[in-house]
């Protein structure tokens, strides 16, 4: 169980570690055309929430990566797509539960949905960030 505890634990703080990455790239979007020398041609407010989502989406794929690689290096699950389909599942708490870990390590799955409903957690203030910038020009919190 404590070997559980210790591989879970380093996962969570590398998936804040790409989280915090994520959010400060996704963040920082919408100041990158700002104080150019030529103006740049204003995208759509739909367009400039979208790209904060689908780069949150891809930072949750990278997590689940992460989870799904550890679970190939324990030989906890066989094979690429099933690791990464049993951590998608796990990771946003779906839980079909036709692919399932031996009793050995089956605490690391639930160490992961609660990692995974945290990560999306922040990654909807993140959005609501995004949406608060874009629509009503509010800069960090005025």
């Amino acid at each position: 169980m404590l070997l559980n505890v210790v591989i879970a634990t380093a996962l969570m703080m590398g998936t804040t570690a790409v989280h915090a990455a994520g959010m400060m790239w996704a963040l920082s979007l919408r100041g990158k055309t700002q104080g150019r020398l030529m103006p740049q041609r204003q995208h759509s407010p739909v367009y400039q929430v979208s790209r904060v989502v689908i780069l949150m989406f891809c930072v949750s794929l990278v997590e689940v990566l992460l989870w799904a690689a550890t679970y190939l290096a324990l030989n906890a699950i066989e094979g690429f797509e099933k690791a990464v389909y049993f951590s998608m599942v796990t990771f946003t708490t779906l839980g079909y539960g036709e692919i399932v870990l031996d009793e050995r390590w089956r605490l690391l799955a639930s160490f992961e949905a609660a990692n995974g409903i945290i990560m999306f957690g922040w990654t909807a203030a993140i959005v609501i960030a995004s949406v608060q910038r874009v629509y009503f020009g509010k800069e960090d919190g005025r």
